[in-house]
């Protein structure tokens, strides 16, 4: 438990670590670990206490399996809940489909509460030689446009707060979508990029033993209209299941939408196999936003990078964002790792480079695509026509859980054609308006 684990770490280090990582979320913690795996003097930050909950949908795809199998990750454990494929609803229409086989990554995925994931990747970063502190928030402190290093705050019992400067060469900024500390360094997010507004709860259900993930991917309001988007259930296998409903910043008048009354319109629709009632409710709906398609820059300064979530490495067409969290750390960690053998700090420049070849084209495909399904006659078209079709909802799945195989990227930049013909017909867009 963290308890006793935080009694073998100093809540003051003795030394200055060569990096430190502000956030312990997903993206953090994979930092950490291979960060410290490489031999580097590492310190990972997390504002608030293992376990803690986050905003969440709970869903690893086969990406994030993989990254957490190159971590060594445990997964015969009761918290995780595995997953053998997607069923996807457009409106009563339905289809069934597994993950596919390929050559990277594994045809399976599973759900697990944020509270358990987030502290066991820790926990293996811990193990690796990085020291995490928990309950212990980062204030940049920068002068004339220069992050000199970090003040690091923690809220003892009698309500005094303990300080201590740390100075590490490198920074990783991996504090979430909000990223105060980001912030404070200049970064912010594009507005003519897209993004999600999210809603989820967790509700009881008999049905909590499901192995496919659920999407419906015709969503309506209360008044019944349609909203780009989709809801999802994620069955964690423990008699609950993880229901939320997220839209797009696509569509005119997305700023009077509700999502808490999309998500209460879409339960109310759910299969009856879900036995989801009034009753079923086990805690209280809660949202956000997501930056998507690595909407937030700079991504790099002179001693610091930004990862994750606080880089809006959000899956446009799906709401995905842990696998991301843990590529983009562990690539960060090795140009880090790069930068502090050779003194030359220019080489964290090579990170943004990275991203670009890894995912420019994909997420050019993304922004298309959800402002195509900004108009909801197209999404409904979209949708109702391509879900009659089994082969290419297969492909579909593969799209947008980005399983492409090398081969098929091709097929990524004929997809992103033909989309932007369908946006150019259709009505303009009313992003960030």
């Amino acid at each position: 438990m963290w308890a006793t684990r935080r009694s073998n770490l100093s809540p003051a280090m003795t030394h200055q670590p060569q990096v430190l990582v502000v956030g312990g979320g997903p993206g953090g913690a994979a930092a950490g670990y291979w960060l410290a795996r490489a031999g580097v003097s590492v310190m990972v930050v997390e504002k608030k206490k293992y376990p803690r909950d986050k905003t969440c949908g709970d869903g690893l795809t086969p990406r994030a399996i993989h990254q957490l199998l190159d971590m060594g990750f445990e997964f015969d454990i009761p918290q995780l809940h595995r997953i053998n494929g997607l069923r996807a609803y457009a409106g009563d229409m339905k289809i069934e489909i597994p993950w596919p086989q390929h050559t990277i990554y594994p045809n399976w995925g599973a759900v697990i509460r944020r509270a358990d994931l987030d502290m066991t990747v820790a926990q293996m970063s811990a193990k690796q030689g990085a020291v995490i502190r928990d309950g212990t928030e980062a204030i940049a402190i920068v002068d004339d446009g220069e992050l000199k290093g970090a003040e690091l705050r923690v809220k003892q019992e009698d309500g005094s707060v303990e300080t201590e400067i740390v100075r590490p060469d490198i920074v990783v900024i991996a504090d979430g979508s909000l990223s105060r500390f980001g912030r404070e360094l200049g970064t912010y997010r594009r507005r003519d990029y897209p993004y999600g507004m999210a809603v989820r709860g967790y509700y009881e259900s008999p049905n909590s033993h499901d192995d496919m993930l659920e999407s419906q991917l015709h969503i309506l309001d209360k008044e019944g209209r349609a909203m780009p988007g989709y809801g999802w259930i994620f069955p964690l296998g423990d008699g609950s299941i993880n229901i939320g409903a997220g839209v797009l910043s696509t569509f005119k008048g997305w700023k009077d939408v509700n999502t808490s009354r999309i998500l209460e319109s879409y339960i109310s629709r759910l299969p009856d196999y879900w036995q989801v009632t009034t009753e079923s409710q086990l805690t209280r709906p809660v949202g956000g936003k997501l930056p998507m398609a690595f909407s937030v820059g700079p991504k790099v300064g002179r001693n610091w990078i930004a990862i994750g979530d606080a880089s809006g490495a959000v899956n446009p067409f799906n709401g995905e964002g842990i696998d991301y969290a843990y590529e983009t750390g562990r690539m960060a960690a090795g140009f880090i790792t790069e930068a502090l053998a050779t003194g030359d700090m220019g080489r964290l420049r090579r990170y943004e480079d990275a991203l670009e070849d890894e995912y420019g084209d994909y997420h050019r495909v993304a922004r298309a695509f959800v402002i195509a399904v900004g108009n909801p006659s197209v999404m409904k078209t979209l949708t109702s026509v391509g879900i009659r079709s089994r082969p290419l909802m297969e492909w579909v799945l593969k799209v947008m859980a980005n399983l492409l195989e090398p081969e098929e990227y091709g097929m990524a930049e004929r997809v992103y054609h033909a989309i932007e013909k369908i946006v150019k017909v259709g009505p303009e867009p009313a992003i960030n308006r």
